[in-house]
Parts: C-alpha cells; sequence; structure tokens
C-alpha cells in the first residue's frame, strides 16, 4: 500500500510519522503547497517521497490512498479529486465546511465506490474503545447524561472559533458512544480576545429519552481538562485523558426510588458500592487508526469513522454555529 499525504502543517507530520512506522504501508508520498514544509519533513524523515505537485499524485497509479491535512475551506475540492481519481481517502476533521459538502462528498464515494475515512482520532484511542466496549455490555445501563469539559489555555485560531476547533472532538466520542443522535442543540460564547470568534462556548444537546449533554469549550483556562462525565442508571463513569494511566473511573453508584401511593412516602436512596479501574491499553491512537485504514483498503473493512458519522457531526457543528448567531436558540436537528 502506498499513501500520500497533502498538507504538512500541523497534522500531516503525524499522519507521515505513523504511516512511515507501520509496515503495511510501503511508500509515503508527500505535498505542501509551501516548499519550506517539504523541505523539514524530508530532513525529518529521509524515507519519504515527494510529489511535485497535487496532480502528480492523482496521476501515480501507485498510490492507492491519499491523506488530505489541509484547511478545512479545500477540503471538499480536494476530496472530490482524490475519490474521482479512484483513490481512498482519509479526510482530516471537520469533514467539510459544510453539511451540504458533506453529503457530496459521501454521495462521490458511494458512487464511485471508494472507501472515506474521517480522521475522528480519538475515537480510536484505548479509552473510547473500552467506554465503548462498557456501553454494549450495558454495565452502564440507561444513559441519563453526558458532560464534557475541553479547556486549555490556546491555542487561538485565526480562522475559526473555538467551536470549530474543539467540538468536533467531542461531538464525535459522544456520536460513537451514544449510538443516538440528538434531536436539538443550543449553544452560547464569548469573545473576547479577537471579537470575531468566541474563545468561549457552551454547548447543551436533548435527545428523545431524556438523554441530555453538555460541552464547556474555552481557550482561556488555566489548566488542561479533558474530562468527560456520562451518568447511567446503573453506574457512572469519568473518562479523564489527562491521566497518564488510570483514564477511566467506573464507579458503582447511584439512585434508587421506592415510589409509594402517598407521593409523600416516596422514597430516594443513594447507592454507592465500588470503584473500579478498567484496564486499557496505552496505544497511540493515530496509529490504531492508520492500521483500520489500511484494512478498509486492502481488506475491504467497513470505516469505523465513516461519512455518516462525519454528516452527523458536521450537522450538530453547523447547528451549534447557527445557534450561537440567534444568542442560544434552540435548533432542531434533523438526519436523512
Amino acid at each position: 500500500m502506498q499513501l500520500g499525504v497533502v498538507g504538512l502543517g500541523y497534522w500531516g507530520p503525524n499522519l507521515v510519522r505513523n504511516a512511515l512506522e507501520n509496515p503495511r504501508y510501503e511508500d509515503v508520498w508527500v505535498w505542501d503547497r509551501d516548499p519550506q514544509r517539504v523541505q523539514l519533513i524530508r530532513r525529518q524523515y529521509r524515507a519519504v517521497r515527494v510529489a511535485s505537485d497535487f496532480d502528480e499524485m492523482l496521476r501515480n497509479d501507485a498510490i492507492n490512498a491519499i491523506a488530505v491535512a489541509t484547511p478545512v475551506s479545500t477540503h471538499f475540492e480536494l476530496g472530490c479529486s482524490v475519490l474521482n481519481a479512484g483513490k481512498a481517502l482519509l479526510m482530516e476533521k471537520p469533514f467539510t465546511a459544510t453539511v451540504r459538502e458533506a453529503r457530496a462528498l459521501r454521495d462521490l464515494a458511494e458512487k464511485k465506490n471508494g472507501k472515506l475515512l474521517i480522521d475522528h482520532t480519538f475515537i480510536y484511542t484505548s479509552a473510547v474503545q473500552k467506554i465503548k466496549e462498557l456501553r454494549r455490555k450495558g454495565d452502564l445501563g440507561e444513559i441519563y447524561y453526558y458532560d464534557s469539559v475541553r479547556v486549555n489555555l490556546g491555542l487561538f485560531q485565526h480562522d475559526a472559533n473555538v467551536i470549530s476547533d474543539l467540538a468536533p472532538h467531542d461531538l464525535a466520542i459522544m456520536d460513537y458512544l451514544l449510538e443516538q443522535s440528538p434531536t436539538s442543540i443550543s449553544a452560547v460564547g464569548v469573545a473576547h480576545i479577537d471579537r470575531r470568534f468566541e474563545n468561549i462556548a457552551y454547548l447543551h444537546l436533548d435527545f428523545d429519552n431524556g438523554l441530555v449533554a453538555h460541552f464547556h469549550l474555552n481557550w482561556l483556562s488555566p489548566v488542561k481538562i479533558r474530562q468527560t462525565l456520562i451518568g447511567g442508571s446503573k453506574k457512572m463513569l469519568v473518562y479523564d485523558d489527562m491521566e497518564a494511566s488510570d483514564k477511566i473511573k467506573v464507579y458503582d453508584k447511584g439512585v434508587q426510588i421506592t415510589r409509594k401511593d402517598d407521593v409523600y412516602k416516596t422514597l430516594i436512596q443513594y447507592r454507592s458500592g465500588d470503584l473500579c479501574v478498567p484496564q486499557i491499553r496505552n496505544v497511540e491512537a493515530l496509529k490504531v487508526m492508520m492500521e483500520h485504514f489500511a484494512d478498509c483498503v486492502e481488506k475491504d473493512a467497513a470505516p469505523i469513522t465513516d461519512a455518516a458519522s462525519g454528516i452527523r457531526v458536521m450537522q450538530m457543528l453547523e447547528a451549534a454555529q447557527k445557534s450561537l448567531k440567534l444568542g442560544g436558540k434552540k435548533i432542531p436537528l434533523t438526519y436523512e
């Protein structure tokens, strides 16, 4: 398998490194509009092969997959070119700039019978995979709430607000773990530094069955926090991505209600049982994803983070931005 990587800014070099470390990728081709970035990668990774331009990658029959790690405004055009060239496509998040573009890329991939995988990297972490296992086994019971905090001091973006930058990670994780889609979303935020782009935002999502989700996103926090709380009818879970080893803690805690005919005799009792810390493998998520992408191309495996999941995330993002501009108005979500 030979892979082309387009875009060598922040994320592209990570894709290059993981592909070079994986023996299933025979050659890794690179290209960027900035020649200095290409030279930097060549000095860092002697084994890479350099394409003269993007069109050379598309024409090269030996390259059977291309990863696009460029600004989101270019995703649709480059993605269409990759799929029309008959090559598998690995697309950096966010999928596209709009839901309409995301649906068009999905339709093109289906028409060309091509593989399309969205780089929602956090889904491939050992911790998220373990939570998925616990969820499917029914250990948590019915999910009551999903609460996520992703805050840090920076990195400020010059062309996007904090929702566009940080929310795709957590919305993708939520979509993957809950396996159900919200019916509405509302968002509020404030722009303190650059008045064009909010640096703090809060998202609220409602579901049909009473489940609620809440996201806190912040570029102005004195500490870095990546934490998710999931409350279930059987157990509750804390996922702390900043922990070196004990990233997941499962609490056998909750409430039990004993109902009486007389409403004043309804009893609420609190259950406090054991704390469990599941063992997980600390394997780099991108390494796992690159292995999975090779399976998709060579073994015709179905992508875990496919176009459908990418579209759902884009719909939530687009609705959140709309709500933000309308002062937090609740925006209904509908799906194809």
